[in-house]
């Protein structure tokens, strides 16, 4: 089952990702507006990749991609970093705590849906910090 967790506090940033990447075979979608949101659409079941904001009230986006990163079951899930932050440290600190991919708002849907179908069509954990454009 290829289920795709986007996790933005922005509803509107969430259907604008949910429509981009619509087109691109999967299997469904969940959307969580926190980090604990997140975290607990980890464990409702299998995901295949996660789009994840930086910027969150309750949790910050690199602390639950460093929660995700030290669980085993979820160690090797992509996660595609889509963050209004461009500068070069908040990349350098997200990409050194295991972000597959780091893109900036805004974004270009049809890059996203390339970038997102690109990582579901290697293994898992093969291809790893990736910065995007």
């Amino acid at each position: 089952m290829k289920r795709i967790v986007i996790v933005d506090d922005s509803p509107t940033i969430r259907r604008m990702v949910r429509a981009s990447l619509a087109g691109i075979g999967v299997d469904g979608f969940s959307e969580a507006g926190s980090g604990l949101e997140a975290i607990e659409q980890l464990t409702l079941g299998p995901v295949a990749l996660m789009v994840l904001d930086l910027n969150m009230p309750d949790m910050h986006g690199i602390d639950v991609l460093k929660f995700v990163r030290s669980h085993p079951a979820s160690r090797a899930l992509p996660v595609v970093v889509l963050t209004t932050r461009g500068d070069e440290e908040s990349r350098e600190l997200t990409m050194a705590a295991g972000a597959t991919l780091y893109l900036t708002k805004p974004f270009q849907p049809q890059a996203l849906a390339d970038q997102v179908k690109r990582l579901l069509s290697v293994g898992a954990g093969e291809e790893r910090n990736v910065v995007g454009p």
